[in-house]
């Protein structure tokens, strides 16, 4: 996971005493639409959105479904709480290291290292767009009740709310290109 995100540019390894992999800052401002449409242009957006969904989907019944460890389960709550207390301007990297923290405990370390691909991209795009604080709020709503559903063990529960934050997400970038 952490090579494909270093591929990306989001993650930094630095060698040394002080080292390690830190989250890269995205540059602040959004491109705009012009620069989505740019960028649409070296993806296929549909496939790209399409097998987001069917990984976070997945990703959610599995933890649900196998159940987490308690370490497991604290990360997937702090992740979520650095989500609530986050300024817009690092929202999303910390919606991004939510969702990898989804994917991570969902016991598949493959799921995991392809949905930090695929986030890369979707992030790629989402860069383009504004962040709306209405979306937000709704978005974190469903954040909520997806990490309650995975900690109760609610897979079908886990599920549905992450296919209608794919489809949200997906609706939001249609939504700028037309």
């Amino acid at each position: 996971v952490l090579k494909v995100l270093a591929d990306q540019g989001l993650v930094e390894s630095r060698r040394g005493r002080y080292g390690g992999t830190f989250v890269r800052a995205r540059a602040a401002g959004s491109p705009g639409p012009a620069e989505l449409r740019r960028r649409l242009g070296a993806v296929d957006v549909e496939d790209t959105l399409r097998f987001r969904e069917v990984l976070e989907v997945g990703a959610a019944g599995l933890g649900a479904s196998h159940g987490l460890t308690p370490n497991q389960a604290a990360r997937l709550r702090a992740a979520l709480d650095a989500t609530r207390e986050a300024p817009l301007p690092d929202y999303r990297r910390l919606d991004t290291l939510l969702h990898l923290t989804l994917a991570d405990v969902s016991g598949s370390a493959t799921l995991a290292a392809q949905y930090a691909a695929v986030r890369a991209t979707v992030n790629d795009l989402l860069d383009c767009i504004p962040l709306l604080v209405r979306n937000l709020e709704h978005s974190q709503r469903q954040h909520a009740a997806l990490v309650e559903a995975v900690l109760e063990g609610d897979a079908d529960g886990a599920r549905e709310v992450m296919r209608e934050h794919c489809r949200g997400t997906a609706a939001l970038l249609r939504g700028f290109l037309a």
